[in-house]
């Protein structure tokens, strides 16, 4: 044993602090750039890399530069400047720590933009009142500090409430969300999560939106539906437009007005979502519940894909290709005829017409999962068509699924649109 330690050399305390600082150094200085301009996009395989290593970073900078000030406190304390790996380390987290502080500060430029697009939108309809209720509520410190907590006092939470119940076992459900002393005939949102078409939970994805637009006096119902490997397209959109029809026939017990329905979704939920606004009363895709009424007064959609035919090329070879033919719909576009009508059928921008409700898109600028040309394709075809206002705010900056928690931009954005509907609701 003495031999062998005779043999082994240990580097000097100083030296391996320094190499641990250097690693360090290395790793946070690649997850903030890729946080300020994603290495991979386009909707590719790679781009779900982007994604997880760069949304959480982007969105909560503030709490990773202090983390990251502290670990190399740490290091510096240890003795890392002692060597030049040590040095390199704490100059790489100095570079990381300026490119946060840039993210944190670039947060604040979504206030700009979700105005702009609401002016240009509403044009004279954005009169004062609005842009003084987007201006009422300021971002609490404490919803800085604890961005994952979603609670709010006011607001009750009424759980797995029973929509259908399918032949084979399944059951879909809803939770509701609304204030204990909310008034009568509130308006209702209408809610469906992402997740692919194939995961996803409603009681995790929505909640800071829905909870806002609770606490404002609405009825807020996150549905679940089908999903796919198990059930293939259409099984989806028929949920939701179940959804919406028994939001609707419950609407008196829940306190709220059957006649202002609003859907909305996130992701996957925003291409149902869209879908739903644009397809009022079909038949053939409300199968058992033909005459229901499932017309909505508008739609919110966040980062939603609205072209599954691809023919903007935004995606790129693998990702949405892959995941539509294989799990969603289960076929290639050009097998058939009725695979290419199938397809049409799934893509919200094959449906816009001058009747569709009003519109506001949202989706952002370094969306590595879905392109934003996804989106700017589409409010461009609304805006082209529909007689209804179009709202379309690109966020700076921002990842997928910036808004799934308490973040500066989704607290600036969620104000806006809560601003919005709540003038189309005519409510204070």
């Amino acid at each position: 044993m003495n031999a062998l330690s005779g043999l082994m050399v240990w580097p000097d305390f100083s030296v391996l602090i320094g190499q641990l600082a250097l690693f360090a150094g290395i790793v946070s200085f690649l997850l903030t750039l890729n946080a300020a301009r994603p290495l991979f996009m386009g909707g590719s395989t790679l781009g779900i890399f982007s994604f997880f290593s760069g949304w959480l970073v982007a969105e909560l900078a503030a709490h990773h530069l202090i983390a990251q000030g502290l670990v190399f406190a740490f290091f510096i304390a240890l003795g890392a400047l002692g060597s030049w790996q040590g040095v390199l380390g704490i100059v790489l987290g100095g570079l990381s720590s300026g490119l946060l502080l840039r993210l944190h500060r670039r947060a604040y430029l979504t206030d700009e933009s979700v105005k702009d697009a609401l002016e240009e939108a509403l044009g004279e309809e954005f009169d004062a009142e609005l842009a003084l209720a987007s201006e009422s509520e300021r971002l609490p410190i404490r919803q800085l500090l604890f961005p994952f907590s979603y609670h709010d006092r006011r607001v009750e939470r009424l759980r797995d409430e029973i929509v259908h119940e399918f032949e084979d076992g399944l059951t879909l459900r809803a939770d509701v969300y609304r204030r204990a002393d909310a008034p009568e005939n509130a308006p209702m949102l209408v809610y469906f999560h992402g997740g692919a078409w194939v995961l996803g939970f409603k009681r995790y994805q929505g909640l800071p939106f829905m909870s806002r637009l609770a606490a404002h006096g609405w009825v807020c119902v996150s549905v679940d539906y089908r999903r796919s490997p198990r059930y293939r397209f259409p099984a989806h959109l028929e949920d939701a437009k179940r959804g919406v029809a028994w939001a609707r026939e419950h609407a008196e017990r829940l306190g709220a007005d059957p006649s202002f329905i609003v859907v909305s979704g996130n992701s996957a939920g925003a291409h149902l979502a869209s879908l739903v606004a644009l397809t009022p009363d079909r038949p053939e895709l409300q199968p058992g519940f033909e005459d229901a009424d499932t017309s909505v007064a508008a739609c919110v959609s966040f980062y939603g894909v609205y072209d599954f035919l691809n023919r903007g090329g935004h995606f790129k070879r693998f990702g949405l290709r892959f995941l539509v033919e294989r799990l969603v719909i289960g076929m290639k576009a050009e097998e058939n005829h009725e695979a290419r009508s199938l397809y049409s059928l799934a893509s919200p921008i094959d449906h816009v017409h001058p009747d569709a409700p009003p519109f506001f898109i949202v989706h952002g600028e370094f969306d590595s999962l879905v392109p934003v040309g996804e989106a700017r394709d589409f409010a461009r075809a609304l805006r082209e068509i529909s007689r209804s206002p179009v709202i379309y705010a690109e966020i700076p900056g921002a990842q997928h699924a910036f808004e799934v928690f308490r973040s500066v931009r989704a607290h600036l954005t969620l104000r806006a649109i809560v601003g919005f509907l709540n003038h189309l609701a005519k409510r204070p």
